[in-house]
This record gives structure tokens, C-alpha cells and sequence, in this order.
């Protein structure tokens, strides 16, 4: 029997995170040494336990076995297990993925705020979209308790939050151990890690190896490289961490391509008009992670710091800019940031009501040089032979600040409420291309008014208002201008009604309505290869969810989405076409996953994850087809430590795109104005990975 730790010990117990069952099951143990160790816990997901605890019916956390054997193509669809979330990518594996939820396609992570062990992920004022995200020094043995929220109504979630975030922790401890997997299109990983005691607390050591091609005609060749050292004293109660991260990875990336070219046999359906495209990028970063109760309250800080680097050889629309180099143009960013957060919470009871308060303060700043080169073969072309002189080079610096408070007050034994104000304050300056400063401050109600019925059942009323930011080199362009350009922090807010029921202690459903209102979309500019300011938008859907614990053994969990999507005015997409449809937002999302858990030796799971179509032009003129795709993982315990894993992804082999996108593109002698066409980038077909790990 696999043991675990009581919850008061949960950063080190709820769960690990992993590609393929073999390697992450076979994480999730801890340190012999560790404490308060019980044989029998509650295994499923925490969406099952959150009545009487929730703010909405759009949070959770999820754990542990659930995490460990969903079947993820990428790191990156380890987030698919949040209700609703898609995750994909339209170029190649090293870079940020593609992300939609709630009606939105978020791009690399516009409106998807995404922390690891504390640590922001995001990236604003990007050299290729505001909000990059990029989870490939994620290593998913070591990642533990996803917890999410959608919509702004929660008062210690900022920037980028307003339609989701999402919070990883890292493990304290693991047994050591090693695996090795191998599978088709050129995939091959090794993982190895352990930890050990070291004076009063545990250190542990990991490092992960990455190879992988593709079915490309011209291969990824992706090479990665993660590495994990951390320290953890106590729990996250009364403790600390300390932890250092590093990433390096180098890729070739068959960008989406345009459809006519396919159709005239210019290339394959996995060939690409500019094999030189690629990327190349390198992170570092410290984090400090500090737990104690004070004064009969609960301290929570954290710090860090980290520095990044990023290349993006990108050529989305050939010859229609540089009718003699081509358009391929390098996107490079050097960036340094550090910042941190303290949050302090205490019940403050008056008369015989409960209030629990919750206050704290947020800080980020980023120096970032960032810039834009034409480029041939990745070669920078001189500015003598670059006739329409598109560099451009930047030295930003961006900072923020912030300030919440929030109390929660249970009026009686059915009521509750939740209600919050935020404040941020966002300014920065650029010494280049796009020189000048810009500021914003916005003040943010949030609230929630909760009912509990009767014992099994919640229904939650929320309102609340949040951002997200734009890019500065936008922002003061626009100012220099004498253009009304979107402002530093672009407004959104949302109203939702939730309803939690549990039917019985295993069978749980949640149901939401939603509407989000954003003063500024962000919109795709191909020609530049970066997201840009567009006008507002307004979205409704609605989202249910099923968890369903059929035996001890077996779990089903459900999840639908379904939205509409418009831009508040009209709204040309550049290629003619003009309307209030939101170009890639999808219509519906949804996805179905069994849990095999513990049955004997044997674990498992098979999942189907499921995309609508969607808008690709304004008017909707252009749709994009969506897709739907199977997935399973299989783990069989041979014993003495030795596990196997099978992961099939794409079991049907179905043939459909990943992406879809509709703009202007010119190909050699084609008209200087170029054609508007569908651009795709196909889904891989069926793919197999074996995994054979060894714990000691």
C-alpha cells in the first residue's frame, strides 16, 4: 500500500504530476522519514469536498491519483484536468501552448494566471504574446495539488486572473528513483530524483532529459533540459521551502501553414514553408516559500527571482512584408524579475458570528529587454537590405504593486459570504523603439453570497471585477501616436451563479452561469507575430461538472462548457471581413475521464478531451472544424519497485487540426497584397510512450 500524509501535511502529500502513469505513480511516495503517516485517505479529487469551504461553484483542487494518471500529450494538458480547459499547440513543442477556456483562446496565457510553487508564470510585456506562459520547466513527478478558480471574483488573485487561475505546488520529498521512456515520432525521456535528510530538514534533487521529433517533415528536435534542487523544513502550516529550478530547450517549430499550399502539394500536411523556424530559450529561478501561525493568524510568505531568455524564429506570412528575404523575423527577449507576496489570515469572530479575514500584499517588477529583427535562416538581415525597416528594440521596465482584503463571515448555519476589494497599480517605462511611460491603478469590489439550503447543496451568487494587462511597447506607441490606444490595465468584470450538489458523499455535480465583460480583447496581429489591444467583448456560457467515485477503485469525472462569444463593436480582422464574432474562441469545450486506481497492481485511465468548432473570421464567415480525441494510460506494479507504463494518445488516430487561423499571407508570386486563407496545424496522430521506472 502506497501511504500518505495527513492533510494537515498536504504540500508534500496530495499528489504528483507526470507524462506517462509508470514514472508518476511511482513519485508519488514520500521519505520513509516523514510524519503523521495514516494508511487510509480519501484519493479522489477534491471536488468532492469543497461544500461549506467553497467561494464558488468554478474552484477546486485537484490530487493526487487523478493528476498522476491523466493521459497528457504535453506537460502542459496536465491543466486540462481543471473543468473546461483546453490546452494545445500551433508551432512546436518548446514553446508556450495554446490555451482556451470559457469562450476565451487565451493565447500563450492572456487571462490564465499560472504559478508554480508560488512562482509567477506569466510573462507581460512579451516579446511574442502578453501572458506567455510556458510550462516546460514544469517536471511533473514533482508538481502536487492544482488548485484553480475562474472569474474575478477572489481578492489574492491579479493580474491575468479574470478567467482562470491556476496554482502548482512542488513536492518536499519523493523516493529515489529513476525512469526511462521511449515511444514513437523520436520520444525519449529519462527522470531521476530523490531526496534526503539534511539537518532539520529534507533535501530533494531531480533531473529530467527530453528528446522528441514529431511526425514533422522537418523534425522538432527538441532537446530539454530541467533540473530541481529544494529544501523544505516543516509543512506548509509552520515551514519553508527553498527552491532552485533551471530549464534550457532548443527546437526546430512547423508553425501553422497555409492551407492552399498544402492543397497544391507546396508541402505535406506536416511540412512547413520555412524549415528555419524555431526557438531557443533558458530559465533560472530561486523561490522562497514561508508558513507561521502568528498571533493565532496564519503567516504566508513567499519570494523570487528569476531570469529568462527567450528566441523565436517565426515566419507566419512568408513573402508579404519582405517579398525578397522572406518574413522570418527573430523575437528575442532577456528578462529579469523578481517580487513576492505576504498574506495574513485570522478568525476575528464578533458576538457569535464567524468572520475569518484575509489581507495581503503583492509585487513584481520586471526588467526586460526585448526586440524584433528581420531574419533570414535565423541570419539577422542587415538594415540595408531590409527595405521596410521593421526592427525594433526595447528596454522596458514594468512594475507592480498590490494590496487585498478579504472576510469571509458565516451569518448562520446556511449562509455565508465572501467579500473582497483589491487594489493594484501597474507603471512602467521603455528606453526604445516604443519610448515613453504609462501607468494604471484600478480598484477591485469582489464578492460572493453563498446558501446552503440544506446539507448537501450550495448555491453561490458572484460579482466582481478584475484585469489583465497590455503591453507597455503597445501603450506608449499608442500615446506617441495621439492614437486612443488600450490603457496599461485593461478592465474586465463578471457575474456568476453556482450551484454544488452532492447527491451522495461520491457522486458531486456543480453547475455554472457565467457572463465576463472585457473593456479590451486581445487580438493576434500575424504580420508582427504578437497579440495587440483590440476592442471590448462580452461573454455568456454555462459549465457543468460530474465527479462520480462509482467504486474504491474506479472514478468517472465529466466536464461541459459552453459560451458565446462577441466583440461589444465591430470589429475587421484585416482580411475584409468585419463582425462581432471573436476570431478562435471556442464555441464549446468538454472532456470525459475513468480512473482505474489501485486495482491490484493495475492503474489506468482513458480520457477524451473535446473542442467545438469555432469562429475564424469576424463575421464567422471562416470556421474553424474542432476536434475530438481519445486518450488512455495503463500502469501495471510489477513489484520490488518496478512498475511499467503504456500512454496512447490519440487512440482512434483521428484526423483533424490542432489549430486553425484565418489571415493574409503572400507566396512567392502571388499579388503584393497578399491572400487571406485558413492557416493549420494538424493534431499528431496515434502515438505511443513506455515508461519503465525503479523506486529504492
Amino acid at each position: 500500500m502506497v501511504k500518505k500524509l495527513t492533510w494537515r501535511n498536504k504540500r508534500c502529500a496530495i499528489g504528483t504530476l507526470g507524462l506517462t502513469a509508470a514514472a508518476m505513480l511511482s513519485a508519488r511516495a514520500e521519505t520513509s522519514s516523514a510524519p503523521d503517516v495514516v494508511d487510509e485517505v480519501r484519493v479522489t479529487a477534491e471536488r468532492l469536498g469543497l461544500l461549506g469551504t467553497a467561494t464558488t461553484a468554478s474552484e477546486g483542487i485537484v490530487v493526487n491519483d487523478e493528476l498522476a494518471l491523466t493521459p497528457a500529450y504535453r506537460v502542459g494538458q496536465l491543466l486540462e484536468t481543471v473543468p473546461g480547459l483546453q490546452v494545445t499547440s500551433h508551432s512546436g513543442e518548446g514553446k508556450a501552448n495554446q490555451y482556451l477556456l470559457r469562450g476565451y483562446n487565451l493565447d500563450h496565457g492572456t487571462d490564465l494566471a499560472t504559478f508554480v510553487d508560488g512562482m509567477p508564470v506569466n510573462e507581460p510585456t512579451h516579446a511574442h504574446g502578453q501572458g506567455y506562459t510556458d510550462l516546460n520547466f514544469l517536471i511533473p513527478e514533482l508538481a502536487t495539488n492544482v488548485k484553480y478558480t475562474k472569474g474575478p471574483y477572489y481578492a489574492d488573485e491579479g493580474d491575468f486572473a479574470s478567467v482562470g487561475s491556476v496554482h502548482i505546488n512542488y513536492l518536499d520529498g519523493i523516493d529515489d528513483q529513476i525512469s526511462i521512456t521511449g515511444g514513437t515520432l523520436g520520444y525519449r525521456r529519462i527522470f531521476a530524483g530523490g531526496s534526503t535528510g539534511v539537518g532539520v530538514g529534507n533535501l530533494l534533487g531531480a533531473l529530467e532529459l527530453q528528446h522528441y521529433d514529431g511526425p514533422w517533415v522537418h523534425p522538432d528536435d527538441l532537446d530539454k533540459i530541467n533540473a530541481v534542487l529544494r529544501y523544505a523544513v516543516g509543512d506548509d502550516m509552520d515551514g519553508l521551502t527553498l527552491t532552485a529550478m533551471h530549464y534550457h530547450g532548443t527546437w526546430n517549430a512547423t508553425t501553422d501553414q497555409p492551407l492552399r499550399a498544402i492543397d497544391a502539394g507546396l508541402i505535406s500536411r506536416y511540412g512547413t514553408l520555412d524549415p528555419t523556424d524555431g526557438g531557443e530559450t533558458q530559465r533560472t529561478s530561486l523561490t522562497l516559500q514561508y508558513f507561521s501561525p502568528v498571533a493565532g493568524g496564519e503567516l504566508r510568505t513567499n519570494a523570487y527571482v528569476f531570469r529568462n531568455s527567450l528566441t523565436l524564429w517565426n515566419d507566419f506570412t512568408h513573402f508579404l512584408t519582405d517579398p525578397v528575404n522572406g518574413d522570418q523575423e527573430a523575437q528575442h527577449e532577456s528578462r529579469t524579475a523578481f517580487g513576492g507576496a505576504v498574506s495574513y489570515g485570522h478568525a476575528a469572530p464578533m458576538h457569535e458570528i464567524q468572520n475569518d479575514v484575509l489581507v495581503g500584499l503583492t509585487t513584481r517588477t520586471d526588467f526586460n529587454d526585448v526586440s524584433r529583427y528581420p531574419t533570414k535562416d535565423r541570419a539577422i538581415i542587415p538594415a540595408v537590405d531590409d527595405p521596410l525597416n521593421f526592427t525594433e528594440a526595447d528596454s522596458v521596465r514594468l512594475t507592480s504593486i498590490a494590496a487585498f482584503a478579504q472576510i469571509t463571515t458565516r451569518w448562520n448555519d446556511w449562509f455565508r459570504s465572501v467579500l473582497g476589494y483589491r487594489y493594484d497599480i501597474q507603471y512602467g517605462s521603455d528606453e526604445g523603439t516604443n519610448s515613453g511611460t504609462a501607468s494604471g491603478h484600478l480598484l477591485a469590489p469582489k464578492g460572493s453570497l453563498i446558501f446552503r439550503p440544506v446539507e448537501s447543496t450550495e448555491i453561490y451568487l458572484s460579482a466582481g471585477r478584475g484585469f489583465h494587462s497590455d503591453d507597455l511597447r503597445g501603450v506608449t506607441a499608442a500615446q506617441r501616436s495621439a492614437v486612443s490606444g488600450a490603457p496599461l490595465l485593461a478592465r474586465q468584470s463578471g457575474e456568476e451563479i453556482g450551484l454544488r450538489q452532492e447527491f451522495t458523499h461520491s457522486l458531486t455535480m456543480t453547475v455554472a452561469l457565467y457572463t465576463l465583460n472585457a473593456e479590451s480583447e486581445t487580438t493576434y496581429d500575424p504580420d508582427a507575430g504578437v497579440d495587440s489591444a483590440g476592442p471590448g467583448s462580452r461573454r455568456r456560457g454555462y459549465e457543468v461538472n460530474v465527479t462520480y467515485q462509482a467504486l474504491q477503485w474506479l472514478e468517472f469525472y465529466g466536464s461541459y462548457s459552453g459560451n458565446r462569444a462577441r466583440f461589444t463593436t465591430p470589429f475587421n480582422d484585416g482580411t475584409g471581413h468585419v463582425g462581432n464574432y471573436l476570431p478562435s474562441a471556442p464555441v464549446a469545450t468538454g472532456s470525459f475521464n475513468m480512473y482505474i486506481k489501485n486495482l491490484g497492481p493495475w492503474s489506468g485511465s482513458l480520457g477524451y478531451r473535446y473542442l467545438s468548432q469555432y469562429p475564424l473570421s469576424s463575421d464567422n464567415t471562416f470556421k474553424g472544424h474542432g476536434y475530438g480525441e481519445w486518450s488512455g494510460d495503463a500502469h501495471y506494479a510489477i513489484g520490488s519497485g518496478w512498475s511499467v507504463g503504456l500512454g496512447i494518445y490519440n487512440l482512434l488516430n483521428k484526423r483533424a487540426d490542432a489549430a486553425e487561423f484565418w489571415y493574409v499571407d503572400r507566396l512567392a508570386g502571388e499579388p503584393a497584397a497578399g491572400v487571406a486563407d485558413v492557416h493549420i496545424h494538424p493534431l499528431e496522430g496515434r502515438t505511443g510512450r513506455l515508461t519503465i521506472a525503479k523506486t529504492f
